[in-house]
């Protein structure tokens, strides 16, 4: 009885210590919020340009073989960029603001990402200019059970703060400090790089044809496929527009339709060219996402996107063009190791020029993923 009353006062002081730990820690990281605060109200700038999301991956998250889709890991990236980004923006006088994204640089998906992995979102401020800023992301799964982590995913997005008051206003952004005059100067090149990207994209509209009846197996009118889907409130933002993270979302779900069904085998995200979003989609419109094959090596494939959208209220407006991506995606067998491709039959000379221009991207892209692994070395 002694012993077990000794037992029970060890226990019940050492619930008593992690008790006056943990109090301590909240009350320490509950002064520090609050100096952070004081400090973004004096100084018109938080201290702190980086934001951190954490979520455990679901069965409703994954494909049947437990691969996590690519859109969902687009949609946190987004979401972490867009917090960070509202959050920065609004920390000087003026209209409240939020950050709407307009360019998702191109991504790599590095590892794939399971069921029941945590993924931590990692979304930090690396440029800003007078009315845009550059968040650059890092995505980290971790295996719960052994406690094991790989890099999943390294992004770069460019934002603008759109007033609440008036959706087409353009707030200026506060200024970042950068940590030398070199970072400053590599954030501008950046920045210039993707403004002439974005001008380039928006000058060469591509179309999408309608598939042909009964085509012909892995020709792009086999595979070729279309999802139509009406904006409801909780896609969209505080300005009743679509959130970028579900745009993204949907535009991945077509495309690894599109590879599925030329491939028949488990299909997963590889890389993603740069997203350019042209127009805003407004709550209510009905946008449709269509995605073709145009390129076809050994092992990968590419596919165009397109998000074109129409006003149901409206309909004498017209389609118009909101979203364009090319989506890479690779065939994988049961222990997750690549397969073979079918080769793409070519019809016509509009899917030869195609064919030819995504040629030339895998190889750019080839020929920098080799560059910057021999850097890293």
């Amino acid at each position: 009885m002694d012993c077990s009353r000794a037992q029970q006062s060890q226990a019940s002081d050492e619930v008593d210590k992690t008790t006056a730990v943990v109090e301590k820690q909240q009350h320490s990281q509950s002064k520090q919020v609050s100096k952070d605060v004081r400090e973004g109200e004096t100084t018109g700038a938080w201290k702190c340009t980086k934001n951190h999301l954490s979520r455990i991956m679901r069965p409703d998250d994954a494909n049947v073989a437990g691969n996590v889709h690519g859109g969902n890991i687009l949609k946190m990236i987004e979401e972490a960029g867009c917090i960070v980004g509202t959050r920065h923006c609004n920390t000087q006088n003026g209209d409240r603001c939020l950050a709407a994204l307009v360019r998702v640089e191109k991504t790599e998906f590095l590892s794939p990402v399971f069921i029941g992995e945590v993924t931590h979102v990692t979304a930090e401020i690396t440029h800003t200019s007078k009315h845009s800023l550059e968040v650059q992301v890092k995505v980290m799964a971790e295996n719960i059970l052994t406690g094991a982590k790989k890099l999943a995913n390294k992004a770069a997005l460019w934002y603008v703060p759109c007033s609440l008051q008036n959706v087409d206003k353009i707030m200026e952004v506060p200024p970042i400090k950068y940590a030398s005059a070199e970072q400053e100067e590599e954030g501008r090149k950046r920045y210039e790089a993707q403004k002439m990207e974005r001008l380039e994209t928006k000058a060469r509209p591509e179309e999408m044809m309608p598939s042909p009846p009964n085509p012909e197996k892995h020709t792009v009118g086999f595979s070729q496929s279309s999802l139509i889907h009406l904006v409801g409130p909780s896609d969209c933002t505080l300005h009743d527009y679509v959130h970028g993270g579900v745009t993204m979302k949907l535009m991945d779900e077509v495309a690894g339709i599109v590879a599925a069904r030329h491939c028949n085998t488990n299909i997963v995200t590889a890389s993603v060219d740069a997203i350019n979003f042209h127009r805003k989609i407004k709550k209510g419109c009905v946008v449709t996402v269509t995605g073709r094959l145009t390129f076809v090596s050994n092992k990968s494939m590419e596919i165009e996107v397109l998000v074109d959208a129409s006003s149901v209220v409206e309909a004498e407006k017209g389609k118009y063009r909101a979203v364009s991506a090319f989506f890479t995606f690779i065939s994988l067998d049961k222990d997750n190791k690549p397969l073979p491709v079918p080769a793409l039959k070519v019809e016509g000379e509009d899917e030869q020029r195609r064919f030819d221009e995504g040629k030339v991207r895998y190889l750019q892209n080839k020929e920098k993923r080799l560059s910057d692994k021999m850097r890293g070395q």
